[in-house]
């Protein structure tokens, strides 16, 4: 099972909303990565958001990434969000 917690968070740092996207598929990790991405953030009623050098750098690393409001192309409520890989197959 391949489990994703989507957060969101506020200035403050104080979470705002939080779901985990699962898959029980069998994709490739980065399939299961972005379509988790995706379902969150139809769930969260956001743009998906841009995945810059760093992000892709920091995922690779710690299997956790924060998109902050420079990674939306539209104007945001929350100060970042963040995606972490909680269970792989």
């Amino acid at each position: 099972m391949f489990r994703m917690w989507c957060k969101l968070y506020d200035d403050d740092g104080h979470l705002i909303k939080d779901l985990v996207e699962e898959n029980p598929g069998d994709m490739n990790r980065t399939r299961k990565v972005l379509d988790g991405l995706s379902s969150a953030c139809r769930q969260f009623d956001l743009a998906e958001p841009v995945w810059l050098d760093s992000n892709i750098r920091e995922f690779k690393q710690h299997s956790k990434t924060r998109f902050r409001k420079d990674n939306f192309m539209e104007s945001v409520d929350f100060e970042y969000m963040e995606i972490h890989v909680i269970e792989e197959d």
